[in-house]
């Protein structure tokens, strides 16, 4: 190792200031450790005091060499030179600066390795002032990658008698080396004898990073089948310690079966005739069991079935029973057995009295009955023309009249199963005389001479009637409209005014005759001129006065300016003319009549509406 030339001189100053080391102190101040990721820059400070005025300093950094108490200096400074020591391994990646404003350097260290964590000293030589020597341990800390945590793919069996290898988990390049622990769902597991175990695997690479690999071997039970193992890793940092979690991952527990369940799985809830039905059946074991279907009283014919399930397609009510699924454990020759009770109900077709059709006369009445076996409750509503007219398995038709025929529908329903339902029918004819509305009422009108009129005439009746027309009073008439339904016939006809007329409709069948009569009377045709309007005629005369207003307003404007110009000599007769010798077109002539009663008495005839007579005009 080379020293400066000046070192011995310094060397032989630090020898004869021993003598004064008694009265002299220094005092050290430095971390007794800094932590640092890889990769990043580690500042490490070294403060000092001397109890006397120094008058030359010299500072020297060392570090302590790997696995041995040997140190090697990396760095040395005095108040008239700073070097850093060349050929070793921190050469060109250090730099030692002043604190600010206290006394003492700082060691910075760029692009931190892992070979950096080791011990470093700083000495300090005041001379006379006195010497110290302080260190700190450089920690460098890099993280693992994220764990890798994967768990065993075939079926473990609770009958197995020792653990067994549940899952292995990883932690790969980490400096410090991490530490790993295993969870069943949340909670730690700690090795215990005959049932937990773990296996760990600590490898230094040759970069320096630690690798651990963790094995779980697990004595696995029934209840583990939902169980969820996972690894953590845990790893220091400067800040101090983190955790990281790896993914979670379910087992196969392999266990025999000791319960068996069979359940419908369709259709929800009761099931009717047609339907088809499927029953599954599940045993709590694991793999589970072939299993085998039949029913009761036939448990020595088993049924066609897939897998663990058995469909029956388009039921009847004699497929109801207890049906059974049955497994068998071929470790312990164990049979289990699992059933259930399966009913179909039913709902046979109505059954309505009378059937399909009867024959009432006007007045009389009927009970209609609608019947249907079921397995269930039921229901029944009857409608007429989609509208409801009954409830109940009993229809009461009384006093039946034209109205009452038509056909009835009963439907039967049962609450509890709406798919099931079914429905019947019966048609009600109702016979008798024909009916006709208003027919002991005559219809009377007024119309003018020489118009067509329409007479309609409608009647009731089973058998359907026939109308007939009997027309007095006019020649001119013919039927334009005839109609049958099935319950009645539509008569019109169209009939000329040419004097007062009556007409009778007759409607006839085998059972009796209607009869509706109808009087017009014809009004002559008169011509006359437009309707005077009161309001039409107050308006012209309005407009007249306001005209005459307006003329006066100018003819009395006229005579005031020729009188200022002195040509009307003023009189006192009513009547004036004035002449000149020699006129011409701009002499003017005005004669005035004045007779305020007739002109009162005319305005007032034609406010009040009057007409003048022919002689008047």
């Amino acid at each position: 190792m080379a020293f400066p030339k000046n070192s011995f001189i310094l060397v032989f100053l630090l020898v004869c200031s021993l003598r004064w080391n008694a009265w002299a102190k220094v005092d050290m101040t430095m971390e007794e450790s800094v932590e640092v990721y890889l990769g990043d820059i580690a500042d490490i400070p070294c403060q000092y005091v001397f109890s006397e005025q120094a008058r030359a300093v010299m500072i020297q950094w060392f570090v302590r060499n790997p696995g041995s108490s040997s140190r090697e200096r990396i760095y040395y400074g005095d108040n008239t030179q700073q070097i850093v020591d060349d050929g070793t391994e921190f050469t060109g990646r250090i730099t030692v600066s002043d604190i600010g404003d206290q006394e003492g350097v700082l060691l910075t260290i760029q692009d931190v390795q892992l070979t950096d964590e080791r011990e470093f000293f700083c000495q300090v030589n005041g001379m006379a002032a006195g010497n110290g020597e302080g260190k700190t341990h450089l920690r460098v800390f890099d993280p693992p990658e994220a764990s890798v945590i994967e768990g065993v793919h075939a079926g473990i069996s609770v009958t197995n008698e020792l653990p067994s290898r549940i899952a292995s988990c990883e932690a790969r390049n980490s400096f410090p080396k991490p530490n790993i622990t295993w969870y069943r769902d949340s909670s730690p597991l700690t090795p215990t004898h005959g049932q937990i175990n773990v296996v760990t695997l600590v490898t230094r690479e040759s970069s320096g990073f630690y690798t651990v690999q963790s094995e779980l071997q697990y004595k696995v039970a029934k209840e583990d089948k939902d169980a969820l193992f996972s690894c953590e890793v845990s790893y220091y940092v400067p800040e101090g310690v983190r955790t990281a979690k790896s993914k979670v991952i379910n087992i196969t527990v392999h266990f025999p079966t000791t319960i068996i369940e069979l359940w419908k799985e369709s259709p929800q809830g009761l099931v009717k005739e047609g339907d088809t039905v499927e029953l599954r059946c599940q045993g709590d074991g694991n793999p589970p069991p072939p299993f085998t279907f039949n029913r009761e009283q036939e448990q020595e014919t088993a049924l066609e079935a897939s897998d663990d399930t058995l469909v029956l397609r388009e039921v009847i009510r004699g497929d109801s029973g207890v049906y059974q699924c049955r497994s068998l454990d071929l470790d312990t020759y164990e049979q289990v057995t699992g059933d259930m009770q399966l009913t179909i109900h039913y709902l046979d077709p109505a059954v309505v009295v009378p059937k399909d059709s009867e024959i009432l006369l006007k007045g009389e009445s009927l009970t209609a009955t609608c019947n249907a076996l079921s397995s269930l409750e039921t229901a029944t509503v009857w409608f007429k023309n989609r509208q409801q007219v009954g409830k109940g398995h009993m229809l009461f038709l009384q006093d039946a009249t034209y109205d009452t025929a038509g056909e009835y529908v009963c439907e039967v329903t049962v609450s509890s199963l709406p798919g099931l339902h079914t429905s019947g029918s019966v048609h009600i004819i109702v016979q008798g005389a024909p009916q006709m509305k208003d027919a002991d009422r005559e219809v009377e009108m007024d119309e003018g001479t020489g118009k067509w009129v329409n007479l309609s005439c409608e009647a009731h009746a089973h058998p359907l009637p026939t109308i007939s027309w009997t027309v007095t009073g006019s020649q001119s008439w013919r039927e334009v409209l005839t109609r049958a339904t099935e319950h009645s016939t539509i008569s019109v006809v169209s009939v000329k005014v040419t004097s007062d007329i009556t007409a009778f409709c007759n409607a006839t069948n085998d059972i009796g005759t209607e009869t509706k009569s109808f009087s017009i009377r014809a009004i002559p045709m008169v011509t006359s001129t437009a309707p005077y309007s009161p309001a039409e005629g107050n308006g012209v005369i309005i407009v007249v006065i306001i005209l005459c207003i307006l003329l006066l307003a100018i003819l009395g404007s006229v005579l005031y300016f020729l009188h200022k110009k002195g040509k009307i000599p003023c009189g006192r007769s009513g009547k004036q003319e004035i002449t000149k010798e020699n006129p011409n077109k701009d002499d003017i002539v005005v004669e005035m009549k004045t007779n305020t009663k007739t002109e009162d008495a005319r305005l007032l005839k034609g406010v009040n509406g009057d007409k003048n007579g022919p002689s008047d005009q």
